[in-house]
C-alpha cells in the first residue's frame, strides 16, 4: 500500500440553520492522515476511484453529498458515477489553478452538476469561477471576521450559498448565526441533536415501561405484551413496523401477540425507538429522524465493529443496544445517569455511555471517532481493539447501506386500511 493511501472514508452532515441535515460531505483521509491526494500520487487516486466504484449507491442514497475532487478524479470524469440531483463537486485551489481540471469543471457544470468551492479566497482566480459556483465553503476557524462578512455579503449577492466549515466549537457554532451563513458542518455541529420530551412524566410511561421491560435478562413476554397493548400509539407502530415491505410477511399480523411474536424480543429492542416515536397517527416526526437515524446507525456499527472486536465482555446484542441508547438523552429530556440508572443493560454498556471508559468505552469512541472523522483516534482505537484498520470504511458503508434499506422502508410503509383498535 502507498504511504499516502486512502484508508477511512466518513460522511459528515451539512445542517442549515435551524439543525436540519440538508447534505452530507463525504470526506476521506489517507494513511499519513493527509488529505492530499495531488500531484503524482495516482495510486491513492486510483483507491478512491475503486471505492467510489463499487460504492457509489452506498456512498449516495437518499441524500445530497459534497465532495471533494482532485484533479486527477476530475479528469478521470469520477463524478459521473453519480447523478447530479445527487452530488455537490467540490473544488479547491489545487484545482483551481490546474487550467485543465478547472475545464471539466466547467464541463460538468453544464452537465447539471451543482459546484462548491472550498476555503474560498479574495483572489482573481476564485472570482473567475464564480459564475459556475453554487456553494461558498468558508474555513470558520482560519477566516478572519471581515472576510467571512465580506465573502457572505458577496455571495449572497450573487445568489450564492454559504457554509461555514470547520465548526468545531460552542463559539464558532454562535458565530455561525451572527454571520448570517446558510448552514454549516464541523465537529460540533454534527453533535448537535435536537431534545425532545417524551413524556413529562417519562419514568411513568409506556414507552419507558417497555424499554425496561426488553431489556432486562429474561424479558416477559407476556407484561410486553400487555404494555403495548394499553398503548393505541405503541400498538400502532407495532403493526406497522412488522406489516412493512421489511418483513415481507405471507399473511398481515392483525393483533399485539402476532406481533411481537412475529419480531422477537431481540428486534423489539432494537426497533423500540421507532415504536416510542410515533405519533398518534403512528408517523415519525421529521424533526426528530436524525437522532433516529443516528441511533441506528451507530448501533449498527458497534454490532458489526463487535465481530472483528477481540476481548470484549458484551454479547452483539449489547453492542447494539449500546449504540442505539447513545442517544436516550435527545428522546428523553433528563441526565443520562438519570436514565439508564431505570434500564437493566450491561454494566460495561452503562460505563462506557456514561465515561467513554471501561472495557467497552474504546468501542463507542470509535464509533463516535469515525463520526467526526477524528483521523488519529480511528487508527488508535482499532489497534487497541484489534480491528483490521484495512475493513473500517467498508463495514462503515456497509451499515450505512443497510440502515438506509431499513429506513428507506419505513418511509414507505403502506399505511392500513383503517387505524388498529386498542386491544
Amino acid at each position: 500500500m502507498p504511504s499516502n493511501a486512502i484508508k477511512y472514508i466518513v460522511r459528515q452532515p451539512i445542517k442549515d440553520m435551524n439543525g436540519k441535515i440538508i447534505a452530507y460531505e463525504i470526506r476521506y483521509a489517507g494513511e499519513n492522515n493527509a488529505y492530499e491526494i495531488e500531484g503524482q500520487d495516482f495510486a491513492a487516486a486510483d483507491t478512491i476511484y475503486t471505492f467510489l466504484t463499487q460504492n457509489s449507491t452506498k456512498a449516495l442514497k437518499n441524500t445530497l453529498s459534497f465532495m471533494t475532487f482532485p484533479s486527477n478524479l476530475l479528469m478521470r470524469q469520477t463524478p459521473k458515477l453519480f447523478n447530479p440531483d445527487a452530488l455537490v463537486i467540490q473544488v479547491d485551489d489545487s484545482v483551481i489553478i490546474h487550467p485543465l481540471a478547472m475545464r471539466f469543471v466547467e464541463r460538468f457544470s453544464g452537465d447539471g452538476y451543482k459546484i462548491a468551492v472550498n476555503e474560498f479566497q479574495f483572489s482573481p482566480r476564485y472570482f473567475s469561477l464564480l459564475d459556475k459556483v453554487d456553494y461558498i465553503k468558508i474555513n470558520f476557524q482560519t477566516t478572519i471576521d471581515a472576510s467571512i462578512r465580506n465573502t457572505v455579503d458577496m455571495a449572497h449577492s450573487m445568489g450564492k450559498q454559504c457554509i461555514a466549515t470547520q465548526v468545531d466549537n460552542e463559539e464558532l457554532y454562535q458565530k455561525a448565526f451572527v454571520m448570517g451563513v446558510d448552514a454549516m458542518e464541523g465537529q460540533y455541529v454534527a453533535e448537535q441533536m435536537r431534545t425532545t420530551v417524551h413524556s413529562s412524566a417519562y419514568l411513568q410511561s409506556n414507552f419507558f415501561r417497555l424499554m425496561v421491560a426488553v431489556t432486562v435478562d429474561e424479558p416477559d413476554v407476556e407484561e410486553i405484551e400487555r404494555i403495548i397493548a394499553t398503548d393505541a400509539t405503541l400498538t400502532y407502530a407495532l403493526l406497522k413496523i412488522v406489516n412493512s415491505a421489511y418483513f415481507a410477511l405471507r399473511n398481515r399480523a392483525t393483533d399485539v401477540h402476532q406481533a411481537v411474536m412475529v419480531l422477537g424480543i431481540g428486534q423489539l429492542r432494537q426497533w423500540i425507538y421507532l415504536m416510542g416515536e410515533g405519533n398518534e397517527a403512528g408517523d415519525i416526526d421529521p424533526n426528530q429522524e436524525e437522532f433516529l437515524r443516528t441511533s441506528f446507525m451507530r448501533a449498527t456499527f458497534c454490532s458489526e465493529l463487535m465481530k472483528m472486536a477481540k476481548k470484549l465482555p458484551i454479547t452483539r446484542n449489547d453492542a447494539y443496544l449500546l449504540g442505539m441508547f447513545s442517544t436516550l438523552n435527545h428522546l428523553i429530556a433528563a441526565p443520562m445517569e438519570e436514565i439508564l440508572a431505570e434500564i437493566p443493560v450491561a454494566k460495561p454498556v452503562k460505563e462506557a455511555l456514561l465515561t467513554q471508559e471501561g472495557p467497552c468505552g474504546a468501542l463507542y469512541k470509535l464509533v463516535l471517532s469515525y463520526e467526526r472523522a477524528d483521523w488519529a483516534s480511528i487508527g488508535a482505537l482499532a489497534e487497541e481493539l484489534h480491528i483490521p484498520i484495512d475493513q473500517l470504511t467498508s463495514t462503515y458503508f456497509q451499515c450505512l447501506d443497510e440502515v438506509n434499506n431499513i429506513w428507506q422502508q419505513l418511509m414507505s410503509m403502506q399505511e392500513f386500511e383503517e387505524e388498529p383498535k386498542e386491544a
